[in-house]
């Protein structure tokens, strides 16, 4: 057997979307039959609800107008949260959920892409002793939250005071002058968002889900969608029993009596050697805030995201969020209040924003008075008046949670999620992740399948060639994404499998790369 049947061979069984697969099932979900289920939206929430409801043995249908994680999914924080900042606002219900949620990412779904990621909070002269103790309760209550949810510490170790040379050998960019010390805290990371996405993708298609991007729903009843598929310009109509509405910041154009307000949070994207080397993330506290923090994000890609804002976003509701200059220019000031060197802007290689879809439950006719960052984070199932299930709200970690919510009030099923216990492809103990016979780099994105990547290398020395300079992204994962991730275009590629669009310029230099590694993946080509 030669490497690309051993690559192809390992591949989780039933999980590879392709655009063959793609063609042949959406024939088939508009050829006249009615499925169970039909989701709208592939982000985090809509590939979590197909993942719940094929689990549970129904016939799903799941569209997508563009990509896997096209929307917010992509453009979070890459953290798992654990929920402490929903503790400061009474939000205990929703601390917990989160926390729990987190540890069943960390410990049995998903422990390939989400692990541990240590913060540090410098204590500088701008952050007071009453604000020091502040931030060490909560995070001594963050850890209350870790017990709670019966989080193991070997898998998130507990906060800790650091000493000024512990600080400073874990944040070796910070001011010393002033600086007495640090508070370390844990909390959960993500390798990679879209990447988690992916995997739900695919794990749903393992148990049997039609998963269709560039499909977009025209209109959607009770009884299934108009659909348009968006690479042929075709119309047809999908029929179902029920549908879920899970479109995010979108999902009040598609179904009436809600109101969503996005709350756009903005991240930089710097080079690493920028900041030198971080062991660890910080935690800066913005001044004249209690609870809010920018955070310095390192990503292990040669990359360090600096974010996040939490501003309101008015108007038309766009593809692709702009960034605001005032967004960079807060973010890059808050960094500087800690630094030795600022950063100044024309370091800023790339920037993204995201749109959270916070469910607007202010009074009909009251001013608009409340900051989006106060809104609750709490998700809703509603049910339209033309029985249309929609899910809104809530963040990535509490996806699992909120999918399983949305399939309960379809009412199609008595059987109780699995979810909670339901492995991603790709998952695997930790002790079999760290035996595999790949880079760790691979196994962080890949888990059990980083292997099969590498053997397309082996294979073949020009796929182990980098997409470009300076960036540790192959070919063979571009390749590997284009036959099994469902990638079917350049930006696939290279803005929701990979993050090599997040620099523009790096963006531009590896699209005929991308273009041709997707003309070798037909069945023909490597």
């Amino acid at each position: 057997m030669n490497n690309r049947d051993r690559a192809d061979v390992t591949a989780a069984p039933g999980s590879s979307l392709d655009a063959a697969r793609r063609t042949r099932e959406l024939a088939s979900a508009a050829g006249g039959g009615t499925a169970d289920l039909l989701v709208v939206g592939l982000g985090a929430t809509g590939a979590g609800v197909a993942l719940d409801a094929a689990a549970r043995g129904l016939d799903v249908v799941a569209v997508d107008a563009h990509d896997l994680a096209f929307g917010t999914s992509r453009w979070s924080s890459k953290l798992i949260h654990g929920g402490l900042r929903y503790l400061a606002s009474g939000q205990f219900d929703v601390a917990h959920e989160s926390a729990v949620e987190r540890g069943v990412l960390m410990t049995r779904t998903a422990p390939h892409l989400v692990s541990a990621q240590p913060f540090v909070l410098p204590l500088t002269p701008l952050v007071s002793r009453a604000q020091a103790s502040l931030a060490w309760a909560g995070f001594r209550a963050g850890d209350m939250l870790r017990r709670a949810a019966r989080t193991p510490r070997q898998v998130l170790p507990v906060p800790r005071r650091l000493t000024a040379a512990e600080a400073r050998h874990l944040a070796p960019s910070v001011r010393a002058g002033g600086l007495r010390g640090g508070l370390l805290s844990w909390d959960g990371k993500v390798t990679d968002d879209a990447r988690l996405v992916t995997a739900l993708a695919r794990t749903a298609a393992a148990h049997g889900a039609r998963v269709l991007t560039r499909v977009r729903a025209l209109g959607l009843g009770s009884t299934g969608a108009l659909v348009r598929d968006e690479l042929t310009g075709e119309e047809g109509e999908i029929r179902a029993r029920a549908v879920i509405n899970a479109t995010g910041v979108w999902a009040g154009g598609l179904v009436d009596g809600f109101r969503v307000r996005p709350s756009r949070g903005t991240h930089l994207v710097l080079r690493s050697e920028r900041l030198g080397a971080l062991p660890a993330g910080l935690h800066i506290p913005v001044p004249g805030e209690t609870n809010r923090f920018v955070l310095v994000l390192p990503q292990g890609d040669g990359r360090t995201y600096v974010g996040l804002t939490d501003e309101p976003a008015e108007g038309a509701i766009p593809d692709v969020p702009e960034v605001p200059e005032t967004d960079i220019g807060f973010l890059l000031d808050v960094l500087g209040s800690v630094l030795d060197t600022p950063v100044r802007r024309d370091e800023v290689d790339g920037a993204f924003a995201g749109l959270r879809p916070l469910l607007d439950t202010s009074v009909p006719g009251a001013p608009d008075s409340v900051r989006t960052s106060d809104i609750s984070r709490r998700h809703a199932v509603l049910t339209s008046a033309d029985g249309v299930v929609t899910v809104v709200g809530g963040k990535l970690t509490t996806y699992r949670r909120m999918a399983q919510d949305a399939v309960d009030a379809c009412g199609l099923t008595s059987a109780p999620s699995p979810t909670a216990a339901l492995p991603l492809v790709g998952a695997a103990a930790p002790e079999q992740l760290r035996d595999l016979p790949a880079p760790a780099r691979l196994v962080r994105r890949y888990g059990t399948e980083a292997p099969a990547v590498l053997a397309l290398a082996e294979r073949d020395p020009a796929l182990a060639e980098p997409v470009l300079p300076g960036h540790p992204v192959t070919r063979a994962e571009l390749l590997w994404a284009a036959r099994h991730e469902g990638a079917l275009d350049p930006a696939d590629l290279l803005d929701r499998r990979t993050r090599i669009g997040l620099v523009p310029e790096d963006r531009a230099e590896a699209l005929a790369v991308a273009a041709e590694i997707l003309s070798r993946a037909t069945p023909s080509g490597v």
